[in-house]
């Protein structure tokens, strides 16, 4: 196995609802290496996006670590996480989250914007990934003109438009139909293969965790 390029050590994440504290995540050791695929299952609720979100910096957990090949994401400043989230990592959101004022290849313009790539490599890289997963004809449409499938495949085409190391998807092929789902994992799984791309990704499919070399489950707020 590679150097890893992901631990958590310890992570626990509580919410409070009203007066009551919900523990979400209990103590999750988890260590990734690069280029590695793993799927992460467990219930609806157990706290998989959770632990996506924790990973890959959109949240702090309340106990734990986590690193990012050598980096601690707790140490950094809010730029360099900020900076580090659109370089490195590749989020694909089981709500999608598409700007609903922005057309298909605006969204998956939008992290090389951030990162101020040149606009003109960067609307080619678009127009490929948009291509890669069969939107090439939609590519002015805005997300309400697009089916929940087709936001779904816009959403996956910007998480890898900054060329990241690590994604983390939730639910990638949740809204999808078979044949698009196998397609999709095709071209993640061909990525992993062309770039050493690390994949984790929340399931329920059995398809999909049937796919990842290693599959690891969440039960109780812990990895098992």
């Amino acid at each position: 196995m590679s150097d890893p390029i992901l631990r958590a050590t310890g992570l626990r994440k509580t919410y409070r609802i009203g007066s009551r504290a919900v523990e979400v995540l209990r103590g999750v050791d988890l260590t990734v290496a690069a280029g590695e695929f793993v799927a992460l299952r467990g219930a609806s609720g157990a706290g998989k996006s959770t632990l996506l979100h924790l990973l890959g910096g959109l949240d702090r957990a309340n106990h734990g670590e986590i690193q990012f090949r050598t980096q601690s994401l707790a140490a950094l400043t809010t730029y360099e996480l900020a900076k580090l989230r659109n370089t490195a990592f590749g989020h694909i959101f089981q709500a999608y989250h598409l700007l609903p004022e922005l057309d298909a290849l605006e969204n998956v313009c939008l992290p090389a914007r951030v990162a101020r790539l040149d606009a003109a490599v960067a609307e080619a890289r678009a127009r490929e990934l948009l291509r890669r997963v069969g939107l090439e004809h939609r590519l002015e449409h805005r997300p309400a003109e697009l089916s929940g499938g087709e936001q779904q495949r816009v959403a996956i085409a910007r998480a890898l438009m900054n060329q990241p190391q690590l994604i983390l998807a939730d639910e990638p092929t949740g809204n999808l139909d078979s044949h698009t789902g196998e397609e999709i994992l095709d071209l993640l799984c061909q990525l992993r293969a062309e770039r050493n791309v690390t994949l984790l990704i929340a399931t329920h499919d059995a398809r999909v965790a049937a796919r990842a070399p290693r599959v690891v489950e969440l039960v109780d707020g812990a990895l098992k």
